[in-house]
């Protein structure tokens, strides 16, 4: 019997409907069951995998904790695929530097020290096109991939500073001179694979280009 997957997306604040409909572009090319907002452990209960959407990584993780459902998002983290974009890549690290006075609660999963706003404000958002090996037999038409660059999406956006595991898999590294410090010689790292996780610092589900949602698919299906 061929898998299907039942993925969640949490819908407490940020771009969850973006996600939803990204993933609803999918579902005659990947193995996609049924689309789950989730807000409760009940329903976090039900899925297979789940992505953590872009928003304010400090409201969600505030809102989690009140609806009663952050210890459980963190055992889930650990243990099922789940996919972080800007701020869900926030709130699953296991470290996190600029943080708003008085800090905030954290997943502790994805074992990288993760920089809030390391590109500035909503004013500095960029985007940027770049060739992505990680993509590359992603998209197939027709038995060949899709190897054009992708458009990512920086709208206040964090950065990997630290991989604090060498299972860490670094995915996208911008080049030179984005969001760098003085001290930094390399491009920034924005997207990290480990064990059953994904993080990301962009925002894939602000543009058209569906890729890294089927990375996320097929990378719970066990295909790459």
């Amino acid at each position: 019997m061929t898998k299907t997957l039942r993925i969640g997306v949490l819908a407490l604040q940020g771009a969850f409907v973006e996600h939803i409909h990204a993933l609803s572009t999918l579902r005659n090319v990947e193995q996609i069951g049924n689309i789950v907002e989730v807000r409760t452990k009940e329903e976090l209960s039900t899925v297979d995998a789940l992505i953590i959407p872009g928003g304010e990584s400090t409201a969600i993780a505030l809102i989690a904790e009140r609806c009663g459902i952050l210890d459980d998002l963190r055992e889930f983290a650990r243990t099922k695929p789940t996919w972080g974009t800007c701020a869900g890549l926030i709130l699953m690290a296991k470290k996190a530097t600029h943080m708003k006075k008085g800090g905030q609660q954290l997943l502790d999963a994805l074992p990288v020290t993760v920089s809030r706003n390391q590109f500035g404000r909503q004013v500095d958002s960029f985007t940027i096109k770049l060739s992505s090996p990680c993509l590359d037999d992603i998209g197939a038409q027709e038995g060949e991939g899709n190897r054009a660059p992708f458009e990512y999406v920086f709208i206040r956006a964090p950065a990997i500073v630290s991989v604090d595991d060498p299972e860490v898999l670094p995915l996208v590294q911008l080049p030179p001179g984005y969001g760098q410090t003085e001290d930094s010689e390399n491009g920034l790292l924005v997207a990290v694979r480990y064990r059953q996780m994904l993080g990301t610092s962009f925002h894939p589900e602000l543009t058209d280009d569906n890729r890294w949602h089927q990375y996320f698919v097929r990378m719970a299906l066990g295909k790459n």
